[in-house]
């Protein structure tokens, strides 16, 4: 999967340019694209437009409209937390299918593709298997073992149902961490070292031939120094770098995308150049996990249009930079919100000192926001000859 030989469908693809940028129209009325779901405008560039699903907000009868919007506004889903071990064999040897079965017939039914989140993270891990190591009953070379049967059995399962995996997940570690300097971090390079991360691609390749694999991590959105001591988008440049070199199946980077707007933001230009450096290693790109977090100020909290309005328009624009990015790198295939409601989002739950909160595109009650609007602008708005369709990879081998 080289760079230089997608660009030989070059010429096929400008063709084919034109095609995919008709819009339907009936007689005597014109056309009107916001009236068209993100899904099914990005997928005039060939971008899969995503969400993670919460499997409990699905199956809330009292709450159809989060299934409704899950259903039509996007072209892809991710499972939010079912598809992650402790999730899946909540005791060893006895695997809990049910809800991971029913997001990836959800998603047949509604023609959409399945972002397979995720196959190795050292978070959410169940209890027997962590506890098991802590008391010495499960030794490494087993441990190693339960990773392998783990990743091929779960692949396996869906072989055929899954687009993209995200093999392994936030291996490294931030510079604020101790020690500050960057290195593997978690559960998994405590154990078994760094070598996992080419034993979980490699397993995952032979349990699933066609599966686009992704390593997946946060803050790498834009290179930073360039010392992978402290940068940590040039520590995970370089550290992919490596696993090609080695023949490992990595096939793509996933970008987390979680900002917030009390942070000094990237532009464009930075993020796009960060995609394009992945993407010279050959490495197919996605933002996996997007959403833009605010502080919930107590003028926030009491309704003060004042405070809420700067925040929702620095959200939106953060949104943007990253929709903008995608599209003007043809390696970016996905572009997927983190929860799509507030009601439903992470966020409160996980920052609470202080809170902060209004990080989605939809709000509480489901309407719009100003980055739905914007993200729905930008894959409007975008077309030749600095947006093109995107490229085709072939899973490495």
């Amino acid at each position: 999967m080289k760079v230089r030989r997608w660009m030989t469908a070059g010429a096929v693809a400008v063709a084919t340019v034109a095609a995919l940028n008709t819009v339907p129209a009936a007689a005597g009325k014109p056309y009107d694209p916001t009236s068209q779901t993100l899904g099914a405008l990005g997928l005039r560039h060939g971008l899969q437009v995503g969400t993670a699903i919460s499997m409990d907000a699905l199956n809330d009868a009292d709450d159809p409209q989060y299934r409704k919007i899950a259903a039509t506004e996007f072209s892809s889903v991710t499972a939010e937390n079912v598809m992650k071990w402790e999730s899946l064999e909540p005791t060893r040897g006895n695997y809990n299918w049910g809800p991971a079965d029913q997001l990836v017939d959800f998603a047949k039914r509604n023609r959409q593709r399945v972002r397979g989140h995720v196959l190795v993270w050292h978070n959410q891990l169940p209890e027997w298997l962590t506890g098991g190591v802590a008391d010495g009953s499960i030794s490494k070379p087993e441990l190693r073992e339960l990773l392998r049967r783990h990743i091929t059995t779960v692949a396996k399962r869906y072989q055929g149902r899954i687009w993209q995996w995200d093999v392994v997940n936030e291996a490294v570690s931030d510079p604020w961490d101790t020690p500050p300097t960057l290195h593997y971090k978690g559960f998994w390079a405590e154990h078994l070292g760094p070598g996992y991360l080419a034993d979980a691609f490699r397993w995952a390749r032979a349990a699933d031939p066609k599966a686009l694999l992704y390593y997946n991590d946060y803050n790498i959105e834009a290179f930073g120094s360039g010392n992978p001591a402290d940068d940590k988008t040039q520590f995970v440049y370089d550290m992919l770098r490596r696993l090609r070199a080695q023949g490992v199946p990595v096939d793509g980077v996933g970008s987390q995308g979680h900002l917030g707007t009390q942070y000094g933001n990237y532009n464009t230009f930075q993020v796009t150049e960060a995609l394009r450096r992945f993407t010279s290693l050959g490495l197919v790109t996605a933002f996996t996990e997007v959403d833009v977090r605010s502080q919930l100020t107590e003028g926030v909290r009491a309704g003060d249009s004042e405070e809420i309005n700067p925040r929702l328009q620095a959200s939106a624009a953060n949104f943007s930079v990253l929709m903008k990015a995608c599209l003007a790198v043809r390696s970016c295939l996905s572009y997927t919100v983190w929860g799509f409601s507030d009601n439903h989002s992470w966020v409160p739950g996980w920052f609470d000192d202080p809170p902060e909160g209004l990080a989605t595109i939809y709000d509480e009650n489901y309407q719009p926001k100003l980055a739905y609007h914007e993200i729905k602008s930008d894959l409007i708005l975008a077309g030749p000859p600095y947006v093109l369709p995107r490229l085709a990879p072939k899973p490495r081998r």
